[in-house]
C-alpha cells in the first residue's frame, strides 16, 4: 500500500527534526518527488493537514522545520505566512504573521519539534 503524501511528509519531517535542521518548500517538494505543477502548494497544503493533526494531539508542529527560500536566504529563515494564518485558525498563535511575535512563535515551535522529535 502506498502511503499518502501526507504520511510521507510526516516521515522527513521527523527525521529533519531529529537532525535540528529547517528545510525549504521546495527541497522538500523534491525529496517527497512532487513534479510541476504546484509542488509548493502541493507540500503546503499537505503541511496545514499536518499543522491540525499535531495541534488535535498536543505535539509541536512539525510544519515549523519548513521554511521560505527566500526568508531563510535573508537570514530570518522562517516559514511562509499560511503557517502562522494555520497557526491563528487553530487558536495557536496570536499576532502579527509578519512580526516579532511570529519570529518568536515559530522558534518556540521548531526547538519544541527538535527536542519532541529527539534531537539531542
Amino acid at each position: 500500500m502506498e502511503q499518502s503524501l501526507q504520511d510521507r511528509l510526516r516521515q522527513l519531517l521527523r527525521e529533519q527534526a531529529r537532525a535540528g535542521d529547517s528545510v525549504t518548500y521546495r527541497d522538500l517538494a523534491q525529496r517527497l518527488g512532487l513534479t510541476p505543477p504546484g509542488t509548493i502548494r502541493q507540500v503546503a497544503q499537505a503541511l496545514e493537514s499536518l499543522m491540525a493533526e499535531d495541534a488535535a494531539a498536543g505535539r509541536p508542529l512539525l510544519a515549523a522545520l519548513v521554511v521560505s527560500r527566500k526568508s531563510q536566504q535573508a537570514g530570518r529563515g522562517l516559514p511562509a505566512p499560511g503557517f502562522f494564518t494555520t497557526a491563528q485558525a487553530l487558536g495557536l498563535f496570536a499576532g502579527d504573521p509578519a512580526g516579532a511575535e511570529a519570529a518568536a512563535f515559530h522558534r518556540r515551535e521548531f526547538e519544541r519539534a527538535a527536542v519532541f522529535y529527539g534531537r539531542s
